[in-house]
């Protein structure tokens, strides 16, 4: 299934976070920490939002740093995604 956000909408996926700590010890669902680097999956067009005009400055493909409680989850297909707005998306890594 394809998806298509609007607007400024931006639609990522958190990559994987490690299960072991940096010492070694394996971590518990509960005391992982919500990763904050995602892949884009999908960009909106941009466009008249809120009566101003947005240019998007990301693209499916790069790899973001984005706000620790923005967006929305959703699950499609059984992927999970997470729709957030190109104001929520802190910086590009390069």
């Amino acid at each position: 299934m394809q998806i298509k956000p609007l607007g400024d909408r931006v639609v990522i996926k958190n990559d994987e976070m490690n299960e072991m700590s940096k010492g070694g010890i394996i971590l518990a669902g509960t005391a992982k920490e919500k990763p904050q680097v995602a892949e884009v999956v999908a960009v909106g067009p941009g466009g008249n939002v809120d009566g101003k005009e947005i240019t998007m400055h990301v693209k499916a493909g790069q790899k973001i740093i984005y706000s620790k409680y923005a967006g929305t989850e959703v699950k499609i297909d059984g992927e999970e995604l997470i729709i957030v707005r190109q104001s929520d998306i802190l910086a590009v890594v390069e």
